[in-house]
């Protein structure tokens, strides 16, 4: 029965997405949408995201430095060990699954809600596809996603630059050395195609818990928990077959 219900919850999944293409919603509305969109889901991350990845970059710098205690091996490996962690895994993949909680947990409750006190049969009673109304502006919007994962990068590696220079753990020569050894620019290519998928992740499955959600204001706050909980085993699920598909030999 339990293999059903989720076979069954992954065929509405993608019905949703086939409905939100349908009878789009009139640009001079959809418009406005995005912009508040935008402003909800990828401006308000910005100090979030900063934040974590300025120190969890000088995390992974000093953890490095302190595992690098044999002398022949040479310093600049602080800077090439933090520069592959976060642009590989920590910006695309730790982040999102941070996101999944902030921007999921928001996007599944404001539905839910909408839901509850029936402002989606409202919609639907009017003449409008509530799911290209609800969701469309929210998987535009998440197009920029990429954007806060590149200043993800970016602050990733300087906080381990400030964290092992300032920190007494090697010479910033070596550390911004050792960042730009062995450059692979695919990786950079492979770390946004990642992003790409995973916004799509974060902007559909948190609104399908929200769309479909029966019940009043406690079970919205179960469907976001649900929403979090399956947005990121996505996330972490795809991660992993596109590393293997554009990483593996």
């Amino acid at each position: 029965m339990m293999l059903i219900r989720y076979i069954s919850q992954i065929g509405k999944y993608f019905l949703m997405l086939k409905e939100i293409f349908n009878k789009q919603t009139k640009w001079s509305v959809m418009r406005n949408l995005i912009f508040k969109e935008i402003d909800d889901l990828i401006i308000d991350s910005l100090g979030i995201v900063a934040f974590i990845s300025f120190f969890i970059g000088g995390v992974v710098a000093i953890q490095t430095a302190l595992n690098l205690t044999n002398p022949l091996i040479p310093q600049y490996l602080i800077g090439f060990a933090t520069r592959q962690s976060v642009i590989l895994e920590f910006a695309p993949t730790f982040i999102s699954v941070i996101m999944a909680g902030k921007m999921g947990s928001y996007i599944t409750s404001s539905i839910g809600t909408m839901r509850v006190t029936e402002q989606i049969d409202a919609l639907e009673v009017m003449g409008v596809n509530s799911v290209n109304y609800l969701v469309f502006p929210k998987i535009i919007a998440l197009l920029l996603y990429p954007f806060v994962i590149g200043i993800s990068m970016f602050l990733g590696i300087f906080g381990g630059w400030m964290a092992s220079a300032y920190g007494g753990f090697t010479t910033s020569e070596a550390f911004i050395e050792g960042a730009q050894m062995d450059f692979i620019p695919f990786h950079i290519a492979y770390a946004f195609i990642k992003t790409i998928i995973f916004a799509m992740l974060l902007a559909t499955i948190p609104s399908f818990h929200g769309y479909y959600m029966k019940g009043g204001a406690l079970e919205v706050g179960k469907a976001s928990t649900v929403a979090f909980v399956w947005t990121s085993v996505c996330i972490i699920l795809f991660n992993y077959i596109l590393t293997q598909m554009l990483l593996g030999s």
